[in-house]
């Protein structure tokens, strides 16, 4: 397996290794102001609320580096979040890393729960700021997004077929969004099925970095059953 190159424009910031949902850190040449296009908000604010099928509630909210640091260090050490590249790294590492792609208008991440669980990671960014922006033709319409599932939600639970549409609906939330981009490591099987569950269409095998790649794309049309199911069930 490879993995692509995290290159920060912080010295401080550790580098290493990505996978299934690679933490976004930008290219060395990132911009730092973005188009706009990207949904955010102030660390632990909540941007969007929706009923869970079955029950409860899933709410997004903006990753917050302090408060939410043992749930990040909890699932990026374990064994199913090898892709993601970051179980090497120390507590204070994880949170300096999480608070400056923060701190970029191009690079956001969030936090889902399902009621009072933590149950999902979220990271969208700009591909053509991203090093993914290097392996395709980056359309200003484009939102790139990382997923990892770190909870189970509750006892029976289909945890992806609640989450994924919630996500996706974030991600177009803003009408200048035309398509979602993700690009898994090939090798990681698991992602490649959660994409094609959401309808996301396989493009080419590309490089990211170090690291061989899927690129899929989701575009608004072929989500529009998807974005209106989950319209009918969010609440305010």
């Amino acid at each position: 397996m490879t993995t692509p190159a995290r290159t920060a424009t912080r010295a401080d910031v550790p580098t290493g290794p990505g996978g299934e949902a690679d933490l976004p850190v930008p290219a060395a040449d990132v911009a730092r102001t973005g188009s706009g296009r990207l949904l955010t908000g102030a660390p632990g604010e909540l941007l969007l609320t929706h009923d869970a099928p079955g029950g409860g509630r899933l709410t997004l909210r903006v990753l917050d580096p302090d408060a939410d640091l043992d749930v990040l260090h909890d699932w990026v050490t374990q064994p199913g979040a090898r892709f993601w590249g970051l179980a090497e790294l120390s507590r204070e590492e994880l949170r300096d890393l999480y608070a400056y792609v923060g701190s970029l208008p191009t690079h956001h991440a969030f936090l889902v729960r399902w009621d009072d669980t933590p149950v999902a990671l979220l990271q969208t960014y700009e591909p053509e700021h991203d090093p993914v922006g290097a392996a395709y033709p980056a359309r200003p319409g484009d939102v790139g997004a990382h997923f990892l599932l770190g909870g189970r939600g509750p006892r029976g639970a289909d945890l992806w077929g609640a989450v994924g549409p919630l996500l996706v609906a974030f991600c177009f939330a803003d009408a200048r969004v035309d398509r979602v981009v993700v690009e898994p490591d090939a090798a990681n099987a698991r992602a490649h099925a959660r994409m094609r569950a959401l309808g996301f269409e396989v493009a080419d095998r590309v490089r990211v970095g170090e690291k061989d790649a899927v690129l899929a794309f989701l575009t608004r049309e072929r989500a529009a059953d998807l974005l209106t199911a989950a319209a009918e069930v969010s609440r305010d």
